[in-house]
C-alpha cells in the first residue's frame, strides 16, 4: 500500500519526488531519508547547470521549470528540453566521465541535486533505498539504450 493510499499527507519533498520515476518506488519514510542527501538549487533562465567537458558530479531532478540539453556550440537547437519531474545527468552518479552536453535552464528552474558523494553515503547508510534508486536508474538507462538502438536501426534501413 502506498503512502497516498494510507491517507497520510505527504511532505512537500515527498509529494514532489514521488512523481519522478527515479524515486517512484520509495515509501514516504524512504523519501524522507533521501531528502537529507539532496540539495535544492535555483537557476535563472539561460543559466548553465553544467557544461560539456565538465566532470560529472551529480544527478539533477527538475522540481519546476525547464532545462535544455545542448551540444557544444548548438544552443539554438537543443537535443532535448526536459520538464518538471524529469531527471538528467544520471551518469554523474556512476563515474567521473566528462559531460557530453551542456545543461542550461530554459526558464526559471528549481532542481533537486544528488551529488555522487552523497549518493555513496546513502549507499553506505541505507543500502536498500540506494538499491531501489539504482534499479530505477538502470531501468531508465536500459530504456534509453533500447530507444537509441531502435532509432539507429530505423535510420540504417532508410539509407
Amino acid at each position: 500500500m502506498s503512502w497516498f493510499e494510507r491517507g497520510r499527507e505527504p511532505t512537500s519533498f515527498s509529494h514532489r519526488m514521488v512523481q519522478t520515476d527515479l524515486f517512484s518506488t520509495l515509501s514516504e519514510r524512504e523519501l524522507g531519508i533521501v531528502e537529507g542527501f539532496v540539495h535544492n538549487r535555483q537557476y535563472l533562465a539561460g543559466e548553465v547547470v553544467f557544461d560539456a567537458g565538465e566532470e560529472g558530479q551529480a544527478l539533477y531532478v527538475i522540481v519546476s521549470g525547464k532545462v535544455a540539453i545542448c551540444l557544444p556550440g548548438q544552443h539554438d537547437t537543443p537535443l532535448a528540453e526536459l520538464q518538471t519531474n524529469d531527471f538528467f545527468g544520471e551518469l554523474g552518479l556512476l563515474d567521473d566521465w566528462p559531460r557530453s552536453a551542456q545543461a542550461r535552464a530554459a526558464s526559471a528552474t528549481e532542481l533537486a541535486v544528488l551529488f555522487r558523494g552523497d549518493f555513496e553515503r546513502l549507499m553506505e547508510s541505507h543500502a536498500r533505498i540506494a538499491a531501489k534508486i539504482t534499479m530505477r536508474l538502470a531501468h531508465h538507462l536500459g530504456q534509453r539504450l533500447r530507444q537509441m538502438l531502435t532509432q539507429s536501426s530505423a535510420q540504417g534501413t532508410l539509407q
